[in-house]
């Protein structure tokens, strides 16, 4: 879906969203075609398991980091180990918005420590088409939809590369910065009240872009400092695809170049959970990350949540 589509509906153009937000285009799912979380994920997560090789059997535990499941319950992660045919996986959903990959990871990287579990499949997957206004100008232009999967593998200490380390945070007193404030339980579906867009995303945009860029600067900062490891020796960044000013803003802070990035907001625009499996992917496909490369990866989502990891390939 390209910028000029928006003209027909909203008060917006070509020009004003590029320049305030970096994004040219995104996809959006047709519910019509059978497309939904459901089906990214299960797209993403098939093409995952044959670049690493592994047999669905083989499959100890599916995480799906997601705001936008096709249902409640069942869960994605359920529906999934059913399609990808992995009986002996267990797996349910997580919920950090943005950065539901990133604490994906860090769930699979504590089962595997402690024994439970030696292959997992962790998923970042949205469509949030789905939660978007698309009569508000300020959110509707930013969102996109999509799915990144990724096989995890334990090893041994020695063996080189894994999960360097990981730093996690969340912040429930901003959480209506970046909400969607009507649904489930709180206001059901068939209530009044529930009908006046509410269950939409809503964002103080300007205190988010605030906030997410001091987070992820911090939570880089801190994880780095934690594993004493210097900015100089990491290879190659990925930041949350949110905005083209919050990328910049986060590589300038950190004194990061551009040619060490990976940027797909102009393409996707902000696909939340997915971001960050989908644009490691990319990274992977075109040999701009290698094995031995030292990656971090930061993140930043509604609710309020963030979070880095460092990992080495």
């Amino acid at each position: 879906m390209t910028n000029k589509e928006f003209e027909s509906f909203v008060d917006t153009n070509d020009d004003w969203i590029k320049t305030r937000t970096g994004i040219h285009t995104r996809h959006i799912c047709d519910p019509k075609k059978g497309e939904n979380t459901l089906s990214m994920a299960h797209a993403a997560a098939k093409k995952a398991l044959d670049m690493a090789g592994v047999d669905p059997k083989d499959i100890d535990l599916i995480l799906v980091g997601t705001i936008t499941p096709n249902t409640v319950m069942p869960c994605t992660a359920n529906q999934l180990q059913a399609l990808l045919g992995c009986p002996n996986a267990f797996g349910f959903d997580l919920q950090a918005a943005c950065s539901g990959w990133v604490f994906g990871i860090s769930v699979a990287e504590q089962y595997m420590n402690g024994g439970k579990v030696k292959t997992a499949l962790v998923i970042g997957v949205e469509t949030l088409s789905m939660l978007v206004d698309w009569h508000d100008r300020s959110t509707c232009v930013l969102f996109g939809d999509g799915a990144g999967a990724t096989v995890l593998k334990r090893v041994d200490a020695d063996a080189g590369g894994g999960i360097v380390g990981i730093n996690l945070g969340t912040d429930g007193t901003a959480q209506d910065l970046l909400c969607i404030p009507h649904g489930y339980c709180k206001v059901p579906p068939y209530s009044a009240e529930y009908q006046v867009n509410q269950h939409k995303i809503k964002m103080q945009g300007s205190e988010v872009f605030k906030l997410a860029t001091r987070t992820m600067v911090k939570s880089a900062t801190e994880l780095l400092a934690e594993h004493k490891v210097d900015i100089e020796s990491v290879n190659f960044f990925f930041f949350h695809q949110a905005n083209i000013r919050i990328v910049d803003h986060c590589a300038r802070a950190l004194g990061v170049a551009r040619e060490k990035m990976w940027i797909n907001v102009d393409r996707y625009g902000n696909t939340s959970a997915a971001t960050l499996p989908v644009s490691l992917d990319e990274a992977w496909r075109s040999g701009a990350v290698k094995p031995g490369d030292l990656m971090l990866f930061a993140t930043f989502g509604g609710g309020l949540t963030w979070g880095s990891a460092l990992i080495r390939l």
